[in-house]
């Protein structure tokens, strides 16, 4: 009698234990290379709150600002591996998994973030997102950092003769060093660490960044003009193993990307009023002039990037390079 009431008790034990293994929160780490106090940093807060809002009991997200976790050269690797599970590289950081992404490098592309935004929240945007699910990645969402403008210690930069024959420090990526040379002007690649001591010593003339890259970095105190161009977009994409999130109960998939909806307005709101903020604080410190392009002078630019665009179709697609330039029509 005492061996059956043990073994009833231990079934009733192991019954518990797994009852509470099934309702046990799935564990989310979310891994990051900046501050918390950045657009990317306060959109990944938002996400662990909203997460954690809408999955009660289901969900608890970690989240790992500057480098705490994996840092830049480790992330990718660590999100394939399943070590982490949600990661928001720099788009530059998936031309290895796939060429399509350059299109956010292509120069004049986009008129502005609301064309940035009308296209990666259309069709084309949202299939570049699954574009790496064969290499083990899936795209949850882009987070923006801003649009590019340039600058140089030249007086006037109105036009592509501007440029022409200046050096400029570039980010490493083929499409960036193609747009200078299609300038007449020599690309250096260079870390982004090293770029206020090589304007200041002139080791390079110029560079292209976010208004709150540039204040920031204080590139517009050894700079002496800034060119209002918008002419590339750097930003972020939200990505997770593509083997997990489709292994996720439906239910908590559709909250967790309910979750990325919110922290992506959240992120996409505050870098919009950053870049906003530092333009004007640039301009009021007086130290580099910023110059405003006109219709014509943007057509000249975009004219002479053409040839640009035309040697990356290829890889990108002319799909997608034509839906960019589409979502330029509101």
């Amino acid at each position: 009698m005492k061996r059956v009431i043990s073994v009833f008790a231990g079934a009733i034990a192991l019954s518990f234990s797994v009852a509470a293994l099934a309702q046990a929160p799935i564990t989310i780490k979310f891994s990051h290379v900046v501050a918390e106090a950045t657009p990317k940093g306060q959109g990944a807060i938002k996400f662990k709150e909203a997460a954690e809002r809408l999955l009660p009991g289901k969900v608890q997200v970690q989240v790992f600002p500057s480098s705490s976790l994996f840092g830049d050269a480790k992330e990718l690797e660590a999100v394939l591996l399943g070590d982490v599970q949600l990661i928001a590289p720099s788009l530059s950081k998936f031309d290895r998994y796939t060429k399509k992404v350059q299109l956010f490098d292509l120069p004049f592309l986009f008129d502005d973030l609301a064309a940035v935004d009308r296209f990666q929240q259309g069709p084309q945007g949202k299939t570049l997102l699954d574009s790496m699910q064969k290499r083990g990645l899936q795209g949850l969402a882009y987070w923006h950092n801003g649009m590019k403008q340039l600058s140089t210690n030249r007086e006037k930069l109105v036009r592509p003769e501007d440029v022409k024959g200046l050096k400029f420090r570039i980010q490493a990526s083929d499409v960036l060093e193609a747009q200078f040379r299609a300038l007449g002007a020599n690309p250096q690649k260079m870390a982004f660490a090293e770029v206020y001591q090589a304007l200041q010593t002139g080791v390079v003339d110029g560079q292209e960044n976010t208004w709150s890259n540039i204040y920031s970095q204080k590139f517009h105190e050894v700079q002496t003009t800034i060119a209002n161009t918008n002419h590339g977009v750097i930003d972020y994409m939200v990505v997770t193993n593509a083997k997990w999130w489709s292994g996720l109960p439906a239910d908590v998939r559709e909250g967790l990307q309910k979750a990325l909806d919110e922290a992506t307005a959240h992120a996409n709101k505050l870098a919009e009023e950053l870049n906003e903020r530092d333009r004007k604080l640039i301009e009021e410190a007086g130290r580099a002039k910023i110059q405003t392009l006109s219709k014509e002078d943007v057509a000249a630019w975009r004219k002479a990037m053409e040839p640009v665009w035309k040697k990356f179709e290829g890889d990108i697609g002319q799909d997608l390079i034509k839906a960019a330039l589409e979502s330029n029509n509101n």
